[in-house]
């Protein structure tokens, strides 16, 4: 008996399982044969959709370290500036 490959799903893949399994229309056992996946994998998908759907709705800021934060004023001054130049 030969081993399958591994196989590595794209993120769309994972959401559409985990919406899959969270809509209960279809049961665990029929969403594994029809999707060609384990049970234990979707179920894994679902929880890590689950306990991350709150991040959504921006319940956590989140602000990256390695971009500056942006200064408006200059930016608006530069825009001014430049519109000052092409009216001219």
């Amino acid at each position: 008996m030969s081993r399958r490959p591994r196989r590595n799903h794209i993120p769309a893949f994972k959401t559409k399982m985990a919406l899959a399994a969270i809509k209960g229309e279809k049961t665990l056992a029929d969403l594994t044969q029809q999707y060609d996946a384990h049970a234990n994998q979707i179920t894994t998908w679902k929880s890590q959709f689950l306990d991350g759907a709150a991040g959504v709705f921006g319940a956590e800021a989140r602000s990256d370290p390695d971009r500056p934060p942006i200064d408006l004023r200059a930016l608006h001054a530069k825009i001014g500036e430049l519109t000052l130049i092409d009216f001219f």
